[in-house]
Parts: C-alpha cells; sequence; structure tokens
C-alpha cells in the first residue's frame, strides 16, 4: 500500500544561522504543483528549493543552490518514506555562513525528511468511476443511494437516469449490493474506471 500526507504540513530548523522552512502538501496531480510552489514560497528568501513524486512522474529544482544539493536530497526524502502524490518546498533564508555542498544536502534532506516524518499520513485508497443506469421511478433511490458519493454527472434520457460517481474500490460490492435491492434489480451499474 502506498501513503500521501493526510494535508499540508510546515517543519522548521535553523543549520549554523540559516533557517531551512519545509512545507509538505499532498498532490491529486502534477498540475498541482505550480500553484502549491505559488503559495508557499517567499521571494524575500535566499532560495525556495522544491520537489514532488506523482506516480511515475517527479520534478525537483535547486533554484540557485549547486546542482544537486537542494532538489534532489528533497525528492530523496520523499523516496526513503515510501511516499506518494506528495511535493516539499524548502525555504532558505541565509544567515551568513556557507555550508558547502555537503551541508546544503545534509540542511535540505534533513528538513524535508524530518517534516515528512512529522506530517500525517494517509493511505492511497484505488478509486472506482462508476456509472449507475436506472429508470425514472428510482430517480430518488438513485440520489439516495449516492448521497455523500462524489458525484460527477448526471443525464436523464429516454431510458432514465444515470448518475456517474466516484467511489474506492473497497466500496463496489456494497454500492452493487444496495442498487440491486432498491431497485429490484431493475438499475445497472457500470465501471467506467479504475485509478487510485
Amino acid at each position: 500500500m502506498r501513503f500521501t500526507l493526510q494535508g499540508i504540513y510546515s517543519y522548521e530548523h535553523e543549520v549554523k544561522r540559516s533557517r531551512f522552512v519545509a512545507h509538505a502538501a499532498p498532490l491529486a496531480s502534477s498540475a498541482e504543483a505550480p500553484a502549491f510552489l505559488q503559495a508557499v514560497r517567499d521571494v524575500h528568501a535566499t532560495h525556495n528549493c522544491w520537489a514532488y513524486k506523482v506516480g511515475s512522474q517527479y520534478r525537483f529544482f535547486d533554484d540557485g543552490e549547486p546542482a544537486g544539493t537542494a532538489g534532489r536530497p528533497i525528492l530523496g526524502a520523499i523516496d526513503a518514506q515510501g511516499l506518494d502524490r506528495v511535493m516539499v518546498v524548502v525555504t532558505r533564508y541565509f544567515g551568513g555562513i556557507k555550508l558547502g555542498a555537503g551541508g546544503l544536502v545534509r540542511a535540505y534532506g534533513g528538513v524535508a525528511a524530518e517534516c515528512l516524518r512529522q506530517a500525517p499520513k494517509q493511505a492511497i485508497r484505488p478509486m472506482m468511476r462508476c456509472q449507475l443506469r436506472a429508470p425514472f421511478e428510482y430517480t430518488n433511490a438513485l440520489y439516495q443511494i449516492t448521497e455523500g458519493l462524489k458525484r460527477l454527472t448526471e443525464n436523464y434520457d429516454e431510458e432514465g437516469v444515470w448518475v456517474e460517481v466516484q467511489i474506492e474500490e473497497q466500496q463496489l460490492p456494497r454500492l452493487q449490493a444496495l442498487l440491486r435491492d432498491v431497485t429490484r434489480g431493475r438499475a445497472t451499474l457500470q465501471v467506467l474506471e479504475r485509478f487510485e
């Protein structure tokens, strides 16, 4: 099972008078990364270095630090803890003492790792996108069955109503049984997509 973060988490640490502030967040997709970076980066800081991993996609950025001393260690912290769908931005406020390449690697990687260690985590659960179809007389029943689920679309045609929902894969058997029982087998459920 893979894990991500429950929400945004921050951690701060000082290394030889330089202040390092890490912000970590879960990402649903890599497209969310620029918005999170924009939200937490400090234009007055010396550097805003970052890394993210979403499935097989990953990126990192040293933001002016020597190549390989900031972004890659942050990505290493994400990988070392087996996390996915996570971005970490580490902001450095220079304190006047140079840390050297090894010191930078330890500082950026260490602050990112400690931030991720302390952040509450949650399992990434397999999800399904399903289409439920029912005759018109079961419209209210269909809405009651899907209450609390993420409804993606709903439409009507000459045969009745159909609703697309997103559910956790483990909820599928219960939803199928409920749909069958409530509509006396007159409704159908089709799995359109499985994803994590």
